[in-house]
């Protein structure tokens, strides 16, 4: 069934709400998949701060150009995961699904205004978080002054043992 004008009209204004909000944007391909399988998409993404609109390309191209966003040339079916909130977890969550669901493809992504290809958005995907990164550094950083403690800790306790047997 064709869209009417109206329709159409109202599509691009969603897509252009969805990329003025958006931090990062990650373009799908997802022919094959059924309903239930983008239903279970969709959940993960809302709780990774994210949206997924399945959009007709040359409405998702006007909505690109009117925001003068370079649009890529995509062959297949196209979603668009929106990142409201952290740029990196709806990139995260869609290679995941990707990976259990072969028929979903990463295509690429939009991140700070830069097109990134789908093989760099595997990439990024498979970094780690900001949090385990910070509890990473914490541990290199704290590993020295615990071996500190622990040494001056065995040099007191070399002292009282020292001291025990001359008593």
């Amino acid at each position: 069934m064709a869209l009417t004008k109206e329709q159409k009209q109202k599509q691009v204004e969603k897509l252009l709400g969805s990329i003025t909000k958006q931090k990062a944007m990650v373009f799908v391909s997802f022919s094959g998949l059924n309903a239930s399988d983008i239903e279970k998409l969709r959940h993960d993404l809302r709780e990774a701060g994210a949206q997924l609109i399945v959009a007709k390309k040359t409405l998702a191209k006007i909505a690109f150009e009117k925001e003068k966003i370079e649009f890529p040339e995509i062959n297949n079916e196209l979603a668009i995961v929106f990142a409201y909130e952290d740029k990196i977890a709806p990139v995260k969550t869609t290679h995941t699904f990707s990976k259990d669901n072969e028929r979903l493809n990463i295509i690429g992504g939009i991140m700070e205004g830069e097109f990134i290809s789908g093989e760099d958005m595997r990439i990024l995907a498979q970094l780690p978080t900001k949090d385990e990164l910070m509890s990473r550094l914490v541990r290199v950083l704290s590993g020295p002054i615990s071996n500190f403690v622990s040494v001056q800790r065995e040099n007191l306790k070399g002292l009282l043992y020292v001291l025990k047997a001359i008593k």
